[in-house]
């Protein structure tokens, strides 16, 4: 090994930030190089990585602490603790066992979800990848490779960890990348070896490299350049290169990737948390129940003669206890008494609600994609009620919106147009200037050709009908080179530094490629510099409109102009092209500018800039094309259905802002007559940020004020990722302009349709997400995504879903839903989501409905029992406060039965009347619920027929035994309980006759119609049939 390479300090990775700590990496654990600085060795993570919530010695801790947190669960504990300490008129089992049941039911279904996520972890984390070792390489898991491995990466792989390219398999070092599932962007990226490393290209060769590399701690943010051109990011996979060597220094926890992941935490939907506060509610009235109570009791005993009666057993030592004592011992009883107003039980039921529920959307047939052989995916059943609340729906770009699929659709060359057809031919006749059009775009470009479409050369490849195929770092240049394809110029390849491409004549043409001036987004334009076969310098270019036109000083501008305009109004991705010829000279000068700019030292970009501002002028304009990116089916008409539905679709992605900007447009997320509102880093260079914003803040407010006029203005934001970071950025104090920025964001965000936000982080995306959750509004935000760079935003939103689309499965992994196409997002949100959130809102409200009522009576019943604590009946159903008055003053009136037959005849008015209170709100009778609603009615009576009617040895007393038939054979009992019945439920039935009569729902109007339309259909069937027997 050279003595340069041994010695050398490889700094990559140092950043702007000269605070950040470093860390020092020895490239294949070598000892360090003579001469250096005491060794101390560093502690990295192993390459593991962990999405799960539990493991197997925590999930019992955690999840009984989590559960705990519901205060059902948590008060029920207590008054379970209460009934084993002191003497209650209710056995502790009756809270013990719907606790554990509880419990136990929600810790399965937990514990299963997270061990999918088991399982899915292991299969990353054992997935084998291969190291080089003493010269060899060998295999072992993804999850042993530490800091400092030299891994070798094969064509298609994924980086197993966070990597610097030390060598590929390509003489020039270089290496072809494929970032979607990271920033959304599924073009080819190049990235280039160390310089110094890249000769060393097999396994014996790199393991006698010692080196060491010098780079800084993790941190999330992707965009910042980290010595970008090396590093290659876990989750990226490697495109038309054999293999590479690289050397892990970011593992496990510490990738990239990781660090944008959000940590999983447990979801609860708003209803859940609105049960929770109506729980406080009823737990206030349990509280006043018991100590209004206690009160009277004690009121009541003050008179000598209504001492303790006998029966309740009170021996004389609790007798002769503090009267403090006493009453908080009664105080607690009264509270198990009453204490099933709290309906432990609606949560298993919920659960169970929730879980079949879950199937409605498995068994959905318009949700089953044929392509993929697969139908939509439920991680979790706990956030169904969710999907038909959202409010704000944040969606990524790129594999969730579109195809990622371009296609050039036409050219405009001359003024003349020339659009594209599948079945378009190379046989049309182009003039000299148009052929040159072609040839601008076969060469002014940086498109690779895949290696295996050049084995034994391409050409002949191509007379034998192959297909080539092309990659490059953007999708637009790949349709415009096979655009050009089908028009009959098609590119070959690049070899020594000649491209070379087929003509309309199967003529083989030879252009030296001299210079490339990349594009960069702020001139929006790049450029070649070619020598044909003939010794002819040519300067093509290509750039968007606003970049070319000003430089053009000949050619149809007006007409390209006006074909420009139409076809971006039109949502198509427009660029423009112009060409000049260079003399010798110019080119001898134009490289002069060049090498002096490339070689400075300071101030390189600038004066980049500059050599290219004076090198890209006076052109002659050739022509402008327009490229289609294709949206997913129905993606456009998904966002206009949401939009209608009142909920905000913002789009967040890390694409470039023109390529997000013009998916927006074609989406329709933006329309012609909207008023784009631009808050990225190009302004804020022209302007402060806080003048920027209050200017905006201002503007928007306009709209507001036209809302309800003819001249109303919509408006839409477009944000980049730097941008967001300062307004993000708390404000430091002692500055002049100390305002919230963030308030005055959000703000604008109110008063705009549609939100793009672009050039984001995949820990941004979870930011502008957690803000919106933290606005004043709190509303339910709903995150939609493909990639592993749309997790953190999953994982944040109150609802998460993963597409299973081409970028891989770690964003449905993640997710709580998955489906296969966006446009199944309107179905979900619309039609599941909606009726999930009624049935669960009326299931809710149905059990605080029952439990308030069968709680009333046996708190009335105290009165009649000197308030002794008796129990009225030892069952639990809950009923409505109005009938539960009905049933016991009435039953109190002519009351000839004993306590426990008083209390069975209350018990059953209520269990008939909130059963069939429960039929007159169903809104669809199906088989099941017939099933259901009377099976319920028999099962009561047959139960309380054998419960009361045998006796059953392995009880010690039946207190119930043959009260209910003696009930029913007393003919007043049958009395009350049917004119109860239909005195409960009267006051319900009127209304819901007046409110159908007077006041009709949508669906009553839909159904009143669609009856009369079958009605007068059948009647006209009747009459024809008639006259045709009038007839014959």
């Amino acid at each position: 090994v050279p003595r340069r390479t041994q010695n050398r300090l490889i700094h990559c990775c140092t950043g702007e930030e000269s605070w950040v700590d470093s860390r020092t990496i020895y490239i294949g654990h070598k000892e360090p190089p003579p001469g250096t600085e005491a060794y101390i060795p560093q502690r990295f993570p192993d390459n593991r990585i962990v999405s799960s919530k539990y493991t197997f010695w925590n999930f019992i801790p955690k999840n009984l602490f989590e559960q705990f947190r519901r205060i059902a669960n948590f008060y029920f504990l207590i008054i379970f603790l209460v009934q084993l300490i002191i003497d209650t008129p209710t056995s502790p089992m009756t809270s013990g066992l719907p606790l554990f049941f509880v419990i136990t039911v929600t810790a399965i279904k937990q514990g299963y979800e997270d061990w999918i996520r088991h399982k899915a972890d292991n299969a990353v984390n054992q997935c084998p990848v291969h190291v080089t070792q003493h010269g060899k390489v060998v295999r072992k898991q993804s999850q042993k490779l530490r800091v400092g491995d030299i891994v070798q990466v094969k064509e298609d792989e994924t980086f197993p960890c966070d990597l610097i390219l030390l060598s590929t398999s390509r003489e020039d070092g270089t290496c072809f990348v494929t970032t979607a599932s990271l920033d959304g962007e599924s073009s080819h990226k190049t990235y280039y070896a160390v310089q110094d490393t890249k000769a060393f290209n097999t396994a014996e060769e790199v393991d006698t490299l010692h080196a060491t590399i010098e780079c800084e701690q993790p941190q999330p943010d992707l965009y910042k350049p980290l010595g970008s051109e090396n590093l290659l990011l876990r989750g990226a996979t490697l495109k038309n290169t054999e293999y590479i060597h690289a050397v892990a220094i970011y593992t496990g926890m510490e990738t990239k990737m990781a660090l944008n992941y959000q940590s999983k935490s447990q979801k609860r939907s708003a209803v859940e948390k609105s049960m929770n506060a109506y729980l406080i509610v009823y737990l206030c009235i349990l509280i006043s129940k018991a100590l209004i109570n206690t009160v009277l009791k004690y009121v009541w005993q003050a008179n000598p003669n209504r001492d303790e009666p006998w029966y309740n057993q009170k021996t004389e030592t609790e007798r002769q206890r503090h009267v403090l004592i006493r009453a908080f011992t009664d105080f607690l009883a009264f509270m198990v008494l009453f204490n099933y107003i709290i309906p432990v039980s609606m949560y298993v039921t919920v659960e169970m609600q929730k879980f079949l529920g879950s199937y409605f959307i498995l068994w959905d047939d318009d949700m089953f994609d044929e392509e993929l052989g697969e139908g939509p995916l439920v991680n979790t059943s706990d956030l169904n009620e969710e999907l038909g609340q959202v409010e704000y729906v944040f969606t990524d770009k790129t594999g969730t919106l579109t195809e990622n699929n371009m296609e050039l659709r036409e050219c405009c060359v001359d003024g003349h147009v020339y659009v594209l057809q599948i079945h378009f031919g190379p046989l049309y006749t182009f003039e000299k200037r148009k052929e040159l059009f072609f040839r601008a775009l076969c060469l002014c470009h940086t498109v690779q050709v895949k290696e295996e479409e050049t084995v034994d050369g391409i050409k002949r490849g191509i007379y034998q009908g192959k297909s080539t195929s092309y990659i490059s770092s953007s999708p637009d240049e790949v349709a415009l080179v096979e655009g050009m394809k089908r028009l009959g110029f098609t590119y070959l390849r690049l070899k020594d530094s000649h491209m070379e491409i087929l003509n309309r004549q199967d003529e083989m043409e030879r252009f030296e490629l001299l210079e490339v001036l990349n594009f960069d987004s702020v001139r929006r334009r790049m450029s070649v510099i070619v020598r044909s076969s003939s010794g002819e310098y040519y300067l093509f270019c290509k750039g968007a409109d606003s970049s070319v036109f000003p430089r053009v000083v000949s050619g149809k501008v007006e007409q390209v102009r006006a074909r420009v305009e139409h076809n971006a109004v039109e949502g198509l991705r427009t660029l423009c092209v112009a060409y000049k010829k260079l003399t010798h000279e110019e080119y001898e000068e134009t490289c002069r500018l060049l090498n002096s700019a490339k070689l400075a030292l300071r101030e390189r970009d600038k004066k980049l800039a500059e050599a290219y501002d004076v090198i890209e002028k006076d052109f002659i304009l050739l022509g402008a094309t327009a490229v289609e990116d294709r949206l997913q089916d129905k993606a456009a008409d998904t966002i206009e259905s949401l939009h209608k539905a009142g909920m905000k679709v913002w789009v967040l992605t890390g694409d470039k802002m023109e390529t997000a900007a013009a998916t927006c447009y074609a989406s329709k997320l933006f329309h012609r007559n909207t008023q784009i509102l631009e808050l990225t880093t190009k302004r804020t260079e022209e302007q402060s940020l806080h003048d920027v914003l209050f200017d905006l803040n201002t503007f928007t407010h306009t709209c507001r004020s036209h809302r309800l006029s003819d001249d109303y203005q919509d408006y839409g934001l477009i944000i980049d990722g730097a941008t967001l970071s300062a307004v993000l950025k708390p404000t430091q104090e002692g500055t002049s302009n100390g305002g919230n920025y963030k308030e005055i964001f959000l703000e604008i965000c109110r008063n705009c349709s549609a939100v793009l936000c672009c050039r984001m982080a995949p820990l941004q995306k979870a930011q502008i997400v957690k803000l919106i959750k933290a606005s004043k509004e709190h509303p339910i935000t709903l995150a939609i995504g493909d990639g592993a760079n749309d997790v953190s935003m999953i994982l944040e939103a109150h609802v998460g879903i993963g597409i299973m689309g081409k970028e891989g499965r770690q964003a449905a992994r993640n997710s709580d839903y998955a489906i296969t196409k966006f446009k199944h997002l309107k179905k979900m949100l619309l039609v599941h989501g909606h009726y999930y959130y009624i049935r669960i809102a009326e299931l809710v409200q149905y059990f605080f409905y029952k439990n308030v009522c069968f709680i009333f009576p046996q708190f009335l019943y105290q009165f009649f029992c000197g308030f002794s604590q008796q129990p009225l009946y030892d069952t639990c159903l809950f009923m409505h406060q109005c009938q539960s008055l009905f049933a016991f003053f009435n039953i109190s009136l002519f009351q000839m039965f004993g306590n426990w037959t008083f209390g069975t005849l209350v018990f059953t008015v209520l269990v008939f009347t909130v059963t069939l209170k429960l039929a007159l709100d169903t809104h669809y009778w199906t088989w099941i619920n017939h099933f259901v609603i009377w099976g319920s009615l028999l099962f009561y009576v047959i139960f309380s027929l054998l419960w009361g009617g045998i006796v059953w040895p392995f009880l010690n007393y039946q207190r119930m035994y043959y009260v209910f038939m003696q009930m029913l054979s007393s003919g007043p009992a049958w009395l009350s309980i049917i004119l109860l019945i239909i005195v409960s439920l009267l006051p319900d039935v009127v209304k819901k006759v007046l409110c159908r009569a007077l006041w009709p729902t949508t669906t009553e109007r839909i159904q009143v119609r669609q009856h009369n339309s079958h009605y007068l259909h059948f009647h006209r069937d009747e009459k024809t049939q008639l006259a045709h027997v009038k007839h014959v």
